[in-house]
């Protein structure tokens, strides 16, 4: 697995606190679009990181944090709402000043009837959703294509790591696939990634217009399979030796143009600092690839 050596990693700690002053992270600058090169990566949040706290709260969360794109997790908007109550919280977040770049993880578990998919894909339609992302199964999988080129809703297969039965891998997302409509990719989670001894670097390249969505975090801990043990080793974003720079370097070069959102797992009942200092380090490294191109 290709990892940063420690020399790589002090020029990025490096370039990330010039690009952050510049940026002047601390008055609140808000997140941007990077438009670098043909890429066009947007850095946001996965709503699961807020888990602990409401709707209402999440969206306060969100203006602290200075991004305005966000992937919904049912714990902020259930999958069995009903149409009011989608239309109330779309409402809530478009009046937040939130993008909505996806719901999800939504499973879709063999034991779906076609109803029950369509309801899904229902929900994501009222909400605004332009994307699912989701964990289907091999039964499942095969149906939902149907209804992505109904409702024109993207699905991306979110890799769970080796304790995943299903899809553990973006190989394994990547394979099943293979010949769908180009609206059916993965949602590659890089600590999930990791975990299974996976290039991350080598399968976004792999990946390529099949990339859809992304979830970043930090390992302190790469290899470990044992999920519970790969929690404890998840620190903030840049503490670690997942290959950020390395990672957004690539989405540069295969013209990335969807989401980098930020899953923070760790310190969930108090989550904020340690997500305003993983996204300072992240807009940095892309702060910095930006100005390198333009020089």
């Amino acid at each position: 697995m290709a990892l940063m050596k420690k020399s790589s990693r002090r020029e990025w700690l490096g370039r990330t606190a010039g690009a952050a002053a510049a940026l002047g992270l601390a008055s609140g600058m808000r997140a941007q679009e990077y438009k670098i090169s043909d890429a066009d990566i947007k850095l946001g949040v996965a709503s699961y990181s807020f888990k602990n706290f409401s709707r209402e709260q999440a969206i306060q969360m969100m203006k602290e944090l200075g991004t305005p794109y966000l992937n919904v997790k049912d714990f902020h908007l259930k999958l069995d709402s009903t149409p009011e109550q989608i239309d109330q919280a779309k409402k809530e977040f478009a009046e937040g000043g939130i993008i909505l770049v996806g719901c999800g993880n939504v499973s879709f578990p063999s034991t779906d009837t076609e109803e029950m998919i369509r309801s899904k894909f229902e929900y994501a339609k009222r909400a605004g959703f332009p994307l699912i992302v989701c964990a289907p199964t091999s039964e499942t999988l095969p149906k939902m294509e149907k209804y992505v080129k109904e409702y024109d809703i993207k699905i991306a297969i979110h890799n769970h790591g080796p304790e995943d039965k299903h899809f553990p891998t973006p190989q394994s997302v990547l394979e099943a696939v293979k010949g769908m409509d180009p609206r059916c990719g993965l949602c590659m989670d890089i600590g999930h990634t990791s975990r299974t001894g996976a290039d991350i670097v080598e399968w976004i390249g792999k990946a390529g217009p099949r990339l859809l969505d992304m979830h970043a975090k930090d390992l302190t801990d790469p290899l470990d399979k044992d999920p519970q043990k790969a929690l404890h080793s998840q620190v903030n974003t840049g503490r670690g030796i997942l290959p950020i720079g390395k990672v957004f370097e690539e989405l540069i070069r295969i013209n990335y143009k969807g989401s980098v959102n930020l899953e923070y797992e760790i310190h969930m009942d108090d989550p904020m600092p340690g997500m305003r200092e993983s996204l300072a380090y992240m807009r940095g490294v892309l702060t910095g690839l930006s100005a390198a191109q333009k020089a």
